[in-house]
């Protein structure tokens, strides 16, 4: 397991690279035709694909739990009840969704995303499970486990937890099933009717977060799974408040763009160019320092790529603020968590965006960085 993860890691800069290229060709050909035009659904499609790819890839680190997380205080409660919706169309109308919240639910600090992650990934599992008309049950509450519970249960940990019980009315599973479930490629399923990621990507989002999952099944008598997410050791403080994304909009500032991916650095060239910015474009850290230091302008921000040839891209931004103090940074890279954290460049004071991403996101976090 431990060397699938690494595998994942291993490819998923170079993968992302490419994905950010599809993405990015996709949408601005999509831009520069009309809506009726029959190639558009074909574009359409190649964008559903890549996004497919994009999933795939982020299933493979969330296993590995070298996914990039932005983890925020929130009520599991809201995170849920955002999501129903979404899971009934996922499961179809046969199966029915109960939702049974608990009261007075302890905060917990996970990225919202990842908690979508585990109830879409549990609800794909259960709808295969059924296969027909069923029922799935989803309930919360807080829950303190002391040592004794701990010794029966390994993985757990004492302490405060706010738990997620996930069931169905399934075909349930036997012993040798158990066993494999959170190893990943493994499934039960047809060929090509599933990776096997789904459950292992569970796994891994709650590794990743310090807390830990139990399941009981039977064959005929259906699953229950337990996720346990830590409680926060301060139970005061309160949700932060969800906000939506702002309006895309462009701008006229100087940005000097750093990028050794040729395919890359010509998406976002586009992007850049169709949101109104003058650019100085750059294919390796040498030559942005020439760039900036041949311009007599000022230059407003410094978007580049973490880890290229010769110099990283954190080493590039001191060398720039030295002779530019008010010039802002906006980090980007395909590279996984650990590789990032090992640079310095997961810093919270820092500002990152991760690969691949789209028009509107990438516009949106430039515009948000030259407005701090």
């Amino acid at each position: 397991m431990e060397s699938v993860g690494r595998l994942a890691g291993g490819v998923a800069h170079d993968f992302n690279n490419m994905i950010m290229a599809i993405m990015g060709y996709t949408e601005l050909c999509q831009q520069a035709i009309e809506p009726d035009h029959p190639v558009h659904k074909w574009l359409h499609e190649i964008g559903k694909s890549a996004q497919r790819s994009v999933l795939l890839t982020r299933q493979l680190l969330a296993f590995a739990r070298k996914q990039l997380i932005s983890p925020k205080v929130l009520n599991l409660n809201t995170t849920i009840s955002d999501m129903l919706h979404l899971l009934q169309r996922l499961i179809g109308e046969d199966i029915d969704v109960v939702w049974r919240p608990g009261e007075n639910l302890w905060p917990v600090k996970v990225d919202p995303s990842q908690i979508d992650q585990v109830l879409t990934n549990l609800a794909a599992n259960a709808r295969d499970a059924i296969q027909g008309v069923g029922t799935i049950t989803m309930e919360t509450g807080n829950a303190t486990l002391d040592p004794a519970f701990c010794a029966e249960h390994p993985g757990a940990v004492p302490g405060n937890y706010v738990m997620l019980s996930f069931s169905d009315t399934g075909c349930g599973m036997d012993p040798e099933t158990r066993a494999h479930l959170f190893e990943p490629f493994f499934t039960t399923k047809g060929v090509g009717k599933g990776t096997g990621l789904g459950l292992a990507t569970v796994y891994g989002i709650v590794k990743q977060n310090d807390g830990f999952i139990r399941v009981n099944s039977e064959p005929g008598q259906g699953t229950r799974f337990g996720v346990y997410w830590p409680a926060l050791p301060d139970q005061n403080i309160r949700p932060e408040v969800k906000e939506l994304p702002a309006k895309a909009i462009g701008g006229s500032e100087t940005v000097l763009l750093v990028e050794d991916d040729e395919s890359v650095r010509a998406v976002a060239r586009s992007f850049l160019t169709s949101l109104g910015y003058t650019l100085l474009v750059a294919g390796s850290p040498e030559e942005a320092l020439r760039l900036a230091a041949g311009h007599s302008g000022k230059i407003h921000l410094l978007l580049t790529d973490v880890i290229m040839p010769g110099m990283n891209g954190r080493d590039l931004s001191r060398r720039l603020l030295e002779v530019r103090p008010s010039l802002k940074c906006l980090f980007i890279s395909g590279f996984t968590a650990d590789v990032l954290a090992q640079r310095g460049i997961l810093d919270d004071k820092l500002s990152f965006l991760p690969k691949p991403f789209s028009r509107a996101e990438f516009s949106r976090k430039v515009r948000e960085v030259l407005d701090a």
